[in-house]
């Protein structure tokens, strides 16, 4: 059975596209079949697997606007077990498009019906915002990742979030589960980031992923050279850190079946 994840959080910047794409990558590694959705305009989980955003291929916005049936979407990558469904720039308009449609919080929720049963894990890389194509894939999500970035401002926005996946479960989605708030571009030097450390872990608690990712250079080098971190660097910090992340996600399927 298949679990769909969303990655979001309103805020820019936090690593929600380096998590998509190298927890994916990470599971793929680990013999996990997977398919990312590019839900983002930026695109930037794309061109960060290797695929060019020049090519407008049919991606998640032929999907969304009902002009493509999901398999005509979805593409390989170089990473054995991994397929993604990409993204580009018309996705911006996706969201005055749906706007007037029926049901269109639930359009991403339907195309996947066809196919999320021949996949081990699919997850949504969302744009920094709580626009529709944000709503659509959180309706069909069983469950959603938050990064937070360990630094001054990172608790700013999360009850936001949470509020509106609190809305969402009441609404479009009652069975939305939490998967984990995971703490990005930490460094054990700062004061700073072990504070935010502290902070997220005595307000949430349970909620938090044992796994912290790490700042770590080569994390921002790989997607210029269109590679996942493990393919990039293995050896380093953040290839284990995600690799490690890619486990506990594993562990909690698990638990949780």
């Amino acid at each position: 059975m298949s679990k769909i994840i969303a990655i979001a959080n309103q805020k820019g910047g936090v690593g929600k596209t380096t998590t998509a794409v190298n927890l994916a990558s990470a599971l793929a590694i680990l013999e996990q079949k997977v398919l990312l959705i590019d839900a983002d305009p930026q695109a930037n989980a794309t061109s960060g697997l290797g695929i060019s955003v020049e090519d407008k291929r049919p991606g998640t916005y032929e999907l969304l606007e009902h002009t493509k049936n999901i398999k005509e979407t979805i593409i390989s990558t170089d990473v054995e077990n991994l397929e993604l469904i990409p993204s580009h720039i018309d996705l911006v308009a996706i969201e005055i498009e749906l706007v007037d449609k029926k049901n269109r919080e639930f359009m991403l929720k339907q195309a996947l019906e066809e196919i999320k049963e021949d996949f081990d894990y699919i997850f949504i890389d969302c744009a920094p915002s709580l626009g529709l194509i944000t709503l659509n894939a959180l309706t069909a999500a069983d469950s959603i990742i938050i990064p937070i970035q360990c630094e001054y401002f990172a608790l700013e926005g999360l009850g936001k979030l949470l509020n509106t996946v609190k809305s969402v479960q009441k609404v479009h989605n009652k069975n939305l589960d939490i998967e984990g708030l995971l703490l990005t571009m930490y460094d054990p030097r700062l004061r700073l980031s072990n504070q935010v450390v502290e902070e997220v872990k005595k307000h949430f608690n349970q909620m938090v992923f044992k796994t912290i990712i790490q700042r770590n250079i080569r994390l921002g080098e790989a997607p210029s050279y269109g590679e996942n971190i493990i393919q990039y660097d293995a050896t380093s910090r953040g290839a284990k850190n995600y690799l490690s992340l890619a486990e506990e996600v594993l562990k909690q399927t698990k638990k949780k079946k």
